[in-house]
């Protein structure tokens, strides 16, 4: 793809000290572009912007800092979307305060996709992570986009099961497009950029910094109809996606789990507050009248696969167990066991226990 028109003029602006976010949108916006902003006259730009920043576009001190994000965009399939950009996501631009500028690596189409944002713990369960995993898997065979922000734990499960399907995954990161942070999704990173799309609102060289994570949270739940919250603390970040879907005007999912749980507590919290309490992907899709796609048909059935939860059930006998234990006792790996105690959990067959352990509720 080539350069966008006046990529220079946008990325100089956006680097022009003093100017922030909303004063670009504004004055961008006032006289029809970022070549006719360098071209106003001083009398004009002081009416806008502040000394510091009318100084900066009447000296064109940007243009000095551009080179490497021109550079970076000569890449296959790197972007610079403005905001004036018809390309620009339409979701985006309902938000208070969208970015003027977002880097793209990957799939920009991807960013007009009805998508859903996945988000929760950092510090998740396993449990959490298959569940998140299954939940992305179905949402994409909906034809649902999956939206998170590339964190360990949830919204890494998140994304590796929204890839797997046909509707692919968006992270939103706190970095330049050039950093990969953290660096153990580092892989994942460039499996998105290959097959979904990794966007920021940050310039490239951006290092990671404690505030610019809740700031991309607006642009997660921005671009979704919806905000799932699968674990979470009281703490965690992933309530401030929650709060600013729902003041963005989006619906709010979370997954409840073990009262004893402390990665529940926040998952409770929401569904008290209002969030709609999901126990499957149907939850969601009903509450936004989606309609699953001709494409979306079952797959065939696999005998080896509905005879997973009764095999889980025999191993597990009438003892409290751990994943680890289960593992033993079939042979399959911890995912497998995972998603099927998963199953067995929605279907009310087994339960929950503090420490990771599982027992059996039925005889």
């Amino acid at each position: 793809m080539p350069l966008i028109a006046e990529a220079e003029e946008w990325l100089a602006l956006s680097l022009t000290p003093g100017l922030g976010d909303e004063t670009l949108r504004r004055l961008v916006s006032a006289v029809g572009g970022p070549a006719q902003a360098f071209a106003s006259g001083p009398g004009f730009l002081k009416t806008l912007l502040s000394a510091e920043a009318e100084h900066g576009v009447r000296t064109r001190v940007g243009f000095a800092h551009t080179a490497a994000a021109l550079e970076w965009l000569t890449a296959p399939d790197h972007y610079l979307l403005p905001f004036m950009d018809p390309a620009y996501p339409t979701q985006l631009l309902e938000i208070h305060d969208p970015p003027p500028l977002l880097y793209v690596a990957g799939n920009p189409r991807l960013l007009e996709q009805p998508s859903l944002a996945v988000v929760g713990s950092r510090n998740a369960t396993p449990q959490g992570q298959a569940t998140a995993t299954q939940f992305a898997s179905h949402l994409g065979d909906a034809g649902l986009c999956v939206v998170s922000g590339l964190a360990l734990g949830i919204d890494a499960a998140a994304h590796q099961g929204a890839l797997d399907g046909p509707s692919s995954s968006i992270a939103v990161v706190g970095t330049g497009l050039d950093r990969v942070y953290p660096s153990r999704n580092r892989d994942l990173a460039h499996r998105l950029a290959r097959e979904g799309a990794l966007i920021s609102e940050f310039p490239l060289g951006t290092p990671p910094r404690g505030n610019h994570f809740p700031r991309r949270n607006r642009i997660i739940s921005g671009l979704a109809l919806g905000c799932l919250v699968v674990e979470a603390g009281v703490e965690s970040g992933s309530l401030i996606t929650a709060r600013l879907a729902a003041e963005q005007g989006r619906e709010v999912f979370a997954i409840p789990g073990s009262i004893h749980n402390p990665v529940a507590k926040g998952c409770h919290a929401l569904i008290k507050q209002g969030a709609k309490l999901v126990e499957s992907v149907d939850d969601i899709l009903e509450e936004l009248r989606w309609r699953r796609g001709a494409a979306q048909a079952a797959p065939p059935d696999d005998p080896g696969r509905a005879a997973q939860p009764a095999q889980l059930l025999e191993a597990l006998g009438h003892e409290i167990r751990s994943v680890e234990a289960l593992c033993g006792a079939t042979g399959w790996p911890a995912e497998q066991v995972v998603a099927g105690l998963l199953e067995l959990e929605l279907a009310g067959r087994v339960a929950v226990l503090p420490g990771g352990l599982y027992q059996r509720l039925e005889n």
